[in-house]
């Protein structure tokens, strides 16, 4: 027998329409943050990578942005093609539901899901609902549009089912070689996942009074020993957004700096020195330049 004998890996997919919680199980699936999360819908703006190893097994999930239906500007329409390529490729896919909550965003999304993939039902959140008996009606309302190859209640931010869920996976992976090393978590490397966390905070700490254009741009990563030295830029739209992310005397600027710094260094086990500019650049979001260098497929 040899050594790549009964290893399977493959491609599992992770799409739902905007905040039913893909990000969040994708972290706690592998047991690290490397998907930002935010209460803010479409907060996920890329396909996202994360590696599980488990013994002969290797999971390489790919989180997805929620798919739009009502926002067609270039930014949106980029995230869509990250969704419908994703689909193409992968092995398995995991159509993500809250629990309960099932409406025309949802069917949409549904629709666009393959018919030559086994899709897996997963209900996330199921631990907020008061009455479990409530979930088996639920269920049947959903697997009557299309089959499923199962259906797995979880609750990704308390753990729980997760270890059902990859069970279910597991069948449908192909035998073959790894395709990452072992203790690979992501494909994308320390910059990308910088500007990722910046980005997140600034979703978390500006609530509702930002609009959705701002995004984050690294114009310099240095790695020193062990210390990471990264000038990051926030960019948004008008001069009044940057005055608000700034914040009475930086305030605001200074908090979300120091809370995205802290994930990194937690992220990255090291040192981090942040330096972090707000820039105006008008239109970025449906400027098809500015998207491409700022990673956008």
């Amino acid at each position: 027998m040899t050594e790549t004998e009964n290893l399977h890996s493959g491609f599992i997919a992770i799409v739902g329409r905007p905040n039913v919680g893909k990000s969040t199980l994708l972290n706690h699936l592998i047991g690290q943050k490397i998907s930002i999360t935010s209460r803010k819908a479409q907060t996920t703006r890329h396909r996202i990578t994360g590696i599980l190893t488990e013994d002969k097994t290797q999971f390489v999930f790919v989180d997805t942005p929620g798919f739009q239906t009502q926002h067609t500007n270039a930014l949106n329409r980029s995230m869509n093609r990250v969704v419908t390529n994703s689909l193409r490729e992968v092995n398995v896919v995991l159509f993500v539901l809250e629990a309960r909550h099932f409406d025309e965003r949802d069917k949409q999304v549904l629709e666009l899901l393959p018919q030559d993939r086994p899709v897996i039902l997963v209900i996330n959140k199921a631990d907020l609902m008061q009455d479990k008996n409530e979930l088996l009606p639920f269920i049947q309302e959903i697997s009557a549009l299309r089959h499923f190859a199962a259906i797995v209640p979880v609750s990704a931010r308390q753990d729980k089912h997760l270890d059902t869920l990859l069970d279910a996976i597991r069948p449908f992976l192909p035998e073959g070689e790894h395709l990452y090393a072992e203790d690979d978590i992501t494909d994308r490397n320390e910059r990308f996942l910088a500007a990722e966390l910046l980005r997140e905070k600034v979703f978390r700490f500006t609530g509702d009074e930002l609009p959705y254009s701002v995004s984050v741009i690294i114009e310099q990563f240095k790695l020193e020993g062990k210390l990471r030295r990264i000038h990051a830029a926030i960019l948004v739209d008008k001069d009044a957004h940057k005055a608000m992310l700034i914040g009475s005397k930086g305030e605001k600027l200074k908090e979300i700096a120091t809370q995205a710094r802290l994930d990194m260094e937690k992220l990255f086990d090291g040192k981090v020195f942040l330096e972090v500019f707000v820039k105006v650049r008008s239109g970025w979001a449906d400027s098809a330049q500015m998207l491409k260098s700022l990673g956008y497929e």
